[in-house]
Parts: C-alpha cells; structure tokens; sequence
C-alpha cells in the first residue's frame, strides 16, 4: 500500500523496490452498461436495444449518486420506448422520476410518476406510481402521505420487489418523522435496510436512523445501530461502508461528548480510504479529521496529516480505481455523444432522403395517374369514333338496294299496277320504320331482328316473283325475347344471296337462315342454292362488282369493330356449295350468346 499508519500516528510512504509508486496500474474495466451502450451505438443496433442500454446506464449512475447524468440518460431510454410504444417505458418512467425526486425536482417527478402510472399494464404497479405522485403532491399533509407510503409498502412486498419496498419503507419513515414519530420512523428505516443491499441506501438510511434516534435524545441506540451496520460491512469486506460508518459513528461520539472515541474512528476512516486508494474519500475523511484535531487544538497533528496527504498523494492518484473508471467513463461518454451525434445526423440524412424519395414517389404517382386519365380519355375517345364510325356503317343505306325498289315502284306505275306499287311501297315503308326506330343500337333481341329480316325477304320476294322461297328457323333452345345480337349485321349476307345467287336461278330457289345454339355461342347459317360466288362474280357488272365489295367490306369492318370495342369474338366465313347436283352459298356467322339481363349490366348500349 501507499501509506501506514505508524506508532506517532503519521503516514509514511514505502520506500521499497515494492513501492507501489513504481508499480504499472492496470485500469479497471468501464461500466459494463456504457460500453454496451457505446457498441449499441456503433453497430447501429435496433432502438430498443439502445434504449435498454440508455436504461441500464442510467440505473447503475442511479446506484452511484451521479443523479444529473442518470437523468439524462433515463430521459433518452424513456424517448425511445415511447416512440416505440414499448412496455418498457413505465418502468423507465418511474427510474426517472425517482432520480428527479432525489434531486428535488419535484414537479417533473410527478409527471413522471403520473406517466409511469398510465403506461403501466399492471393495475397494482399502476396504483403504486399514482401513489408516489400523491405523495408528492401533498407536501403539506404528512399523514396523507405516511398513508400513500404503507399502500406502496404493502403492494411492494406482495410482488416481492424488495428495492421498491426498501424505498417504499424509506419514504414512509420520512412522513413518520415530519409527524414526529420517530419511532415509527426508526421502525420503517429499519425495515428498508433489511430490503436492500446497496451501500448507498444502506448509508443514507444509516444516517435516518441516527438522526431520528438523536431527535429522539436516544444516541446510544444510534451508535448501536450504527456499530452494527459498520461490523456487517466488515464482514461482507464493503470497504465504501466501511468508511462512511465510520464517520457517521464519529459524528454520534461527537454528540454524545466522547472526543477520544471520534479521533480513532476518524484515523480509521482515513487510513482505510487511503489504503483503498479513493482520494476523494481520502480527502473527505482527511477534512474531517484536521476539523477534528483543530477543534481539539492539536493543529500540529492536523498540519501533519496535510503533509503526509500532500506527499502520498501522486500515489493515491495513479492506484485510485476510482479516478480511472471516472475518467474511462468520461472518454466512454465522450464517444457516446460523438455516436450520437453521427446516429442523429445519419437520421437526419435518412429523414431528408426519405422526404425526397416521397417528393419522387409522390411525383411519380401523380404523372402515373395524370398518364391514366390521359390515357383513359385518349381510350374513351377512340372508343367513341369507333362507335360513331359504327354508327355511320350501320345507316349507310344500300344505294343500290333503294335505287332498285324506287324502279320496281316505277315499273309498277308504268304499268298501271297501282295496287302492287302501293303494296309495294307499304312493305318497304314499314321495313324503313323498323329500321330507323332501332338504328341508334348496336345489338337488338333476336325477336327484333328475325322481323326486320322477315319484312326485308318479303320485300324481296315482292320484287322477284316467284324466284325464291325463303324459310327463317329459331332453335328452341334460343329464347327470342332474351337473347341479344348484334343489328342488321345479316341482312347485307341475305341481300347478296337474292340479287347475286338466287335471282339467275331458272327455277325457283330456296334461302334458309336458321339459329342456332351452340355452347355459348350463336350459330347463324345462310344457305342459298342459287347460281354460287363463282358464277356470280362472272356475270356481274362493274357496278355490282363495286356494290357487293363494299357490302361485304361493310359487315367485315362492323365485325371488327364490335369485336374491338365489345370484346367479342365474332367470327363470319363464306363458302360455295360444290355438289355434284348443287350449287350454292352458305355463310356462316358465330356470334356470342347473350342474354338480356346480362347485356343490361354490361351495359353494352352505344348511346354512352
């Protein structure tokens, strides 16, 4: 060791090869939860993981006394676990709270106490934080808090929680001595040392009990309470409760009038906390004791204590744990602020990232959905002068279809056939109206198109006389007044069936249309025996030649656009009839079965 204490009562420094002057000191390890917590930070770990370490940090200073730096770093661990929403913050709430009570910071130590209370799960830990704010609410009212105190003494025990029974017995024997029950008070002191192990609530409630006991005018008691807690200390080696037991026996022989008694403790306690090498607590004991020896008027024992200090005191410094962990902990929390630092600025780099990339995404979107619209109107108006350019080949007339009905109504005339020619012109009329009426649909019931081709083919029998015999044939299984078709998209076919097949027949010729169901599909057959394409295309004039293409590119473009525009699958194909004993014309058009009800919903309607 540094110094002993020899038979004139000085301390002497060893002068030896094994003068611990010479020796390497080897520091201490750092806190455990700093070094944690420094690790948390640089490896960027999770927020709870940090917050825990905040915590951890924050109750060991607790333990040490270091209340202002506990503080803050409860204040940080507390930020996370609420921005986490984390079970973790009540108790973090309540630590807080506590180390604000200790420094007399008692309005945000109510809240605390208050917050602790709201976030804790549990309704008798919730009860005990609204206790403790209470408590300190009633500053004045010693009995309402003595009550709140024993309400947490007894909800403490229940759960087993001796440090928060020992600080519970703590606060209770506080209220018991602001009513001047010092009894009561010592009995409550009493109990907390039996709920607690730290040296620093063993030394502070040492001293509450030699304080109640000296009120009380009963010292001896205090300094048997005190011998006992000091001869405990002894046995456990706690050298820090040791010393300040020490001290606070000498301060009870100085109030009890035995001088003698307080020098030795004094001499004790310096000698240990020298040999321990704490040079505060050598200094603090050092005070005390030249105090002491001034009081006795032996300044020149006190004036030899400073020198022997003064010169042992490099020594001290460079043994004292202490000092090292101190300043290992100040280059520890250094670089935890500097990690902070980085970590908030990386946040803050990652905020100004994220707010970019929600401009972009955001930009995005909108140039996305304005790209939609565009597209979707772009969409819409194709559609519409896909429906208009169907419209248009669904009236056009057929000039020569017209042109031919006025000359039979004129070769009527001219032959004074007026009752024909008004027949005529009755039939061609009412095939007009029903025309007309349904002309701004796409698709018709069947009901309403079997007529139209009806008055059409009696119309063209009115014409060719006796050229042809038509026969128009409905499935059973198709129901005319619910089934939907596509209008007018047949008669084209049935027109080039009597004007270039049927009307060059010698004898009389036979059309059949018939429908059809076929799974979900409408098959529509149109079989003529007339002269055949073949045959057709040669005898036709030019104008014919110019007509039938474009009535045939009429019905192919409206297919195609129906298709488009409906999504259909509307397929037609045209063959001769090559038999050995016939000729023929068969076209065939597969249209989708629809049904009305269905339509409706669809809303396949071209007035949109």
């Amino acid at each position: 060791m540094t110094g002993l204490l020899g038979s004139s009562g000085t301390l002497t420094a060893q002068d030896s090869k094994g003068d611990s002057r010479s020796k390497k000191v080897v520091p201490s390890p750092k806190s455990k939860a700093a070094r944690e917590l420094q690790e948390s930070l640089y490896a960027d770990e999770n927020e709870l993981v940090t917050a825990r370490s905040y915590e951890a940090l924050g109750k060991e200073l607790t333990d040490k006394g270091e209340y202002p730096k506990a503080e803050e770093y409860l204040k940080k661990a507390l930020d996370i676990y609420l921005r986490l929403k984390h079970r973790n913050a009540a108790p973090a709430s309540r630590a807080l709270a506590k180390v604000q009570e200790l420094q007399n910071k008692i309005k945000p130590a109510i809240s605390n106490y208050q917050s602790a209370g709201s976030l804790s799960a549990d309704t008798t830990l919730e009860r005990a934080n609204f206790n403790d704010a209470n408590r300190l609410l009633n500053p004045n009212n010693p009995g309402r808090q003595s009550d709140l105190a024993q309400s947490n003494v007894e909800i403490f025990e229940k759960e087993g929680k001796k440090d928060e029974a020992a600080d519970a017995y703590r606060n209770l024997g506080n209220s018991l001595l602001n009513q001047k029950n010092n009894t009561g008070a010592i009995s409550s002191f009493k109990k907390a040392l039996e709920n607690t192990d730290k040296t620093g609530d063993i030394s502070v409630l040492s001293k509450e009990i030699s304080r109640a006991y000296v009120e009380d005018n009963n010292v001896a008691e205090a300094i048997q309470v005190s011998e006992g807690i000091l001869q405990k200390a002894r046995e456990d080696n706690n050298t820090e409760l040791q010393i300040n037991q020490l001290q606070d026996l000498a301060r009870l022989y100085t109030t009890s009038q035995q001088p003698d008694k307080t020098g030795k403790l004094l001499e004790e306690a310096y000698l240990l906390a020298f040999k321990s090498g704490n040079t505060s607590k050598a200094k603090d004991c050092l005070l005390a004791l030249t105090s002491y020896y001034k009081r006795q008027r032996q300044e020149g024992i006190a004036i030899s204590r400073y020198d022997d200090f003064l010169q042992n005191l490099d020594s001290l410094i460079r043994t004292d744990s202490s000092l090292v962990d101190a300043s290992l902990f100040d280059i520890t929390e250094g670089r935890i602020k500097d990690l902070e630092r980085e970590k908030a600025l990386q946040l803050a780099l990652i905020d100004n990232k994220n707010t970019l990339n929600y401009f972009l995404i955001a930009f995005v979107l909108a140039m996305g959905v304005l790209l939609f619209f565009i597209v979707r109107s772009l969409r819409a108006i194709k559609v519409k002068n896909k429906k208009i350019a169907l419209q248009s080949l669904r009236r056009e007339m057929n000039p020569h279809f017209i042109f031919n009905s006025l000359n039979s109504v004129n070769q009527y005339i001219a032959e004074n056939n007026e009752m024909e020619a008004n027949k005529y012109l009755t039939s061609y009329s009412g095939l007009m109206r029903n025309v007309m009426e349904h002309s701004n649909r796409d698709f018709v019931t069947l009901t309403v198109e079997a007529e139209q081709l009806r008055r059409y083919l009696d119309l063209e029998q009115l014409r060719f006389s006796d050229k042809f015999v038509y026969i128009l044939d409905i499935d059973d299984a198709l129901d005319p007044d619910t089934v939907m078709i596509p209008n007018m998209l047949i008669q084209p076919h049935l027109e080039n069936a009597v004007w270039h097949g049927l009307r060059y027949k010698d004898t009389k010729g036979l059309l059949r249309v018939s429908f059809r169901k076929q799974d979900r599909h409408i098959i529509v057959e149109i079989e003529d025996d007339g002269i055949g394409l073949a045959k057709s295309q040669e005898l036709k004039t030019a104008h014919q030649k110019v007509h039938q293409s474009r009535g045939i590119t009429n019905t192919r473009e409206r297919i195609s656009l129906l298709n488009d525009i409906y999504h259909l699958h509307i397929q037609l194909e045209m063959q001769d009839i090559t038999k050995a004993d016939a000729t023929g014309t068969r076209v065939v058009l597969q249209l989708p079965l629809m049904d009305k009800h269905e339509f409706n919903r669809k809303d396949y309607s071209s007035n949109r």
